[in-house]
């Protein structure tokens, strides 16, 4: 069965850009992806199909050929299997079988060779590198940060583990090297290309190699100053409040952002205060009604309405 046309399985038109192609995998492997739909056979096929079309439309070069009927959407050489036909499947219709005279096979698999582009393996066979297949993974946001190995399941079943380096950012993708397809006539397999798409985390968000935070702290925290446990990817620490902090009151924890890798120094987390009052009882109301007149203080001086 013919592959479907890569364009019309990714439901991009013929001129998309790459971000284009690379979204619309995205959106469309995350629905169909066999971890999200056990057993579903059909949900299977659809990705396998899906993973295919974005590797031939991901790599400019193949995407090219494509466009240009080099080869068809599974990726083969269209003039490679014409040639073959040709001269390898016998002599009806003017064709020739290797090893047949007007053909020599020694000569034969130099031509193809040739006209190939690729080496020659034992026997006169063709030596082909395996395509690289393209695969999505998901990750926790501190197993990105902080690195980790994790567990990738391909489509065909087989598992592959995977080793998330530390700080690694969304949209990169990882190389794994022969965890491709197969190669044809004893050449050697093809990569796997894994994107890594990073979860958000609930309270952490990241910039740089550098982690900021969102910290609540009540009324007599930032009044009076306090000692306070604070969350970080690598465990809480404990951390000073001056007396007298205010929202907005910005505070540095050194290298407790995201985790050093190679020449790569560790980065920081970055908290930033929140005043949330709690509740309130007569007694606070009381206090701040006796006192609010004699410390007058407005906040939004210089502030117009446009």
């Amino acid at each position: 069965m013919a592959a479907e046309d890569p364009y019309q399985t990714l439901g991009v038109q013929r001129d998309a850009t790459q971000e284009q192609i690379r979204a619309a995998y995205r959106k469309l492997a995350k629905k169909h992806h066999p971890d999200l739909n056990p057993g579903n056979k059909p949900a299977e096929e659809r990705f396998k199909a899906i993973s295919g079309a974005y590797d031939l439309l991901s790599d400019p070069d193949k995407r090219a050929r494509f466009d240009r009927g080099e080869i068809d959407a599974a990726g083969q050489e269209r003039p490679e299997q014409h040639f073959y036909r040709r001269y390898a499947e016998g002599q009806e219709g003017g064709r020739y079988r290797a090893g047949e005279p007007g053909m020599p096979e020694e000569e034969l698999g130099d031509i193809l060779s040739e006209f190939f582009g690729r080496g020659r393996g034992e026997g006169g066979t063709i030596r082909m590198h395996g395509r690289d297949q393209h695969f999505t993974l998901t990750v926790e946001f501190l197993d990105a940060v902080r690195g980790n190995t994790r567990r990738l399941v391909l489509p065909d079943g087989r598992g592959l583990d995977v080793r998330v380096p530390p700080g690694i950012e969304d949209g990169q993708t990882l190389r794994l090297k022969g965890q491709g397809g197969p190669g044809i006539g004893g050449g050697p397999p093809g990569d796997a290309l894994i994107e890594i798409e990073i979860a958000p985390h609930a309270f952490y968000r990241r910039d740089g190699r550098d982690i900021q935070l969102q910290l609540p702290v009540t009324l007599a925290e930032a009044v009076l100053g306090a000692r306070i446990s604070v969350p970080t990817p690598h465990g809480a620490v404990t951390m000073t409040i001056p007396a007298g902090s205010d929202t907005g009151t910005r505070l540095r924890l050194r290298g407790k952002g995201v985790a050093a890798h190679g020449s790569q120094a560790a980065g920081d987390e970055y908290v930033t205060l929140q005043v949330v009052v709690g509740e309130t009882d007569a007694a606070l109301e009381g206090f701040l009604r006796d006192w609010a007149p004699k410390h007058r203080f407005d906040p939004r001086r210089g502030m117009v309405e446009q």
